[in-house]
Parts: structure tokens; sequence; C-alpha cells
């Protein structure tokens, strides 16, 4: 892989995900009975994502992708952005909020790792969260993955890797990405042979995961998260 190469000239990583998110296409129809949540139709959210992200990724600087699979219906499905529900963006972030809606399990988790490492502020000037595909995905009324059924993967395999070539013109650090899921890793990771998104990629447990059946375990799971990051900036 080349040398990772310096950001558009002109434009910040805030000006430049926001004008992604925001823009970014819904599929006119999805295979079988998946449907798509558009977070970004509400002006509401719209304007949490641009003061979300003017308020921490109004620079130049690289970032490390943590990049989920696609976001739950209750966290980034409401407020645009990933692993982020309405409640941790008003707690942890700072940015308040009229959005309805509870906690959800893994911005939870997310946000605990975020406290561990020193905070929003600290943790958004070195790390970016995203995900392979950023609009919800919904089944029956329930939270959906990209990958559950072959045929929509297909449908969405363009958009996914139109998404992951956005993320990284951000200004992203191409030497290393966390992929959380290790389902969602194995994708990635095939996708980085096709298009060669990063030279190495670790893949974690997802935070689903951990808080529906190891939350007992939960902060042996975010000092290893914690390893993880630090290894991204050469601390491990």
């Amino acid at each position: 892989m080349n040398q990772p190469s310096p950001p558009a000239s002109g434009t910040t990583f805030a000006e430049r995900a926001i004008a992604h998110f925001l823009n970014f296409r819904v599929p006119d129809a999805l295979p079988g009975s998946a449907g798509v949540i558009n977070p970004y139709q509400s002006e509401l959210t719209r304007e949490l994502v641009r003061q979300f992200y003017t308020k921490f990724f109004d620079d130049t600087g690289r970032r490390i992708l943590v990049l989920g699979i696609n976001p739950g219906r209750f966290g980034g499905g409401t407020t645009g952005i990933a692993f982020t529900d309405p409640v941790a963006l008003r707690q942890y972030c700072g940015i308040s909020n009229a959005l309805s809606g509870k906690s959800e399990m893994s911005s939870r988790f997310v946000y605990a790792l975020i406290q561990q490492f020193g905070g929003a502020a600290a943790f958004f000037a070195r790390f970016h969260l995203g995900a392979l595909y950023p609009l919800a995905l919904v089944k029956n009324g329930k939270n959906y993955n990209y990958y559950d059924d072959p045929a929509l993967y297909q449908a969405l395999k363009p958009a996914i890797v139109e998404n992951l070539r956005a993320q990284v013109a951000f200004g992203a650090d191409e030497r290393y990405a966390i992929c959380l899921g290790r389902k969602n890793g194995d994708y990635l990771q095939r996708l980085n042979e096709e298009h060669s998104f990063f030279r190495s990629i670790v893949a974690l447990d997802h935070p689903r995961y951990i808080m529906q059946y190891k939350s007992a375990q939960a902060s042996a799971y975010v000092e290893r998260y914690l390893a993880a990051l630090r290894v991204g900036l050469g601390e491990g």
C-alpha cells in the first residue's frame, strides 16, 4: 500500500464528513423485506450532525477509523452519529437535543470506553466512529445487519465501498483501522483485499455482543479496546 495521501486541501475533516453523511444516497429498494432508516432526512438530526462534527472534527488532523456494522435504530439510526444515542450525545458530547429514545446498549459500552480514554474531546481528536454502511437497517421491526442476507450484502456492496472510501478521505490514518464485530471484520478484510483501504485491520467483539452476553466482563473488554486504540496510536 502507498503512504497515506494528504487530506484534500481547503476543507476540514468535519466539512467532508458532514457533506458525505447529509447527502448519502438511500437505496430505492432492498431485497427481501429489509428496510432502511435514514436519520439524515430529519432537519433536527442534520443540525445535530453539523454540531457534532464542527465541535470535534473542525481541523485537518488524521483519525483512526473505528468501524461498526450499520447503525441500530436507537443509536446512530436516530442521531446520525455512529454508536451515539441521544443520551450519550447530551451527557458525554455536550450537545443538547430534543430527540427521544432510551440509552442504547452499544452506545453505553462505547462511551464507557471513551470516558476511560479521557473523554469525548480526547477520543475524537484521535479516532472517528463510523460503520461499513451508515444507515440503519431493519427487518420485522428489529435491527438488521447488512450481512444477514447475501442478496442484501450484494445490493449494498457498492454503497459500502463508497462509504469506506469517503471515510478514508475525511482524513483517516490508512495504516490501521479497528473493526467492531468479528463477522463484520471478515467482510471488511475481504473488501480491503479488493480495495486496499488500510494497511492493517484489527477486529474486536462487537459492543452489543459484549453488553448482551458478556456484561459482567464489560470492564475487561474496555481494557481490550483500550489496548487496540493504543496500538493504533503506536503506544501498544
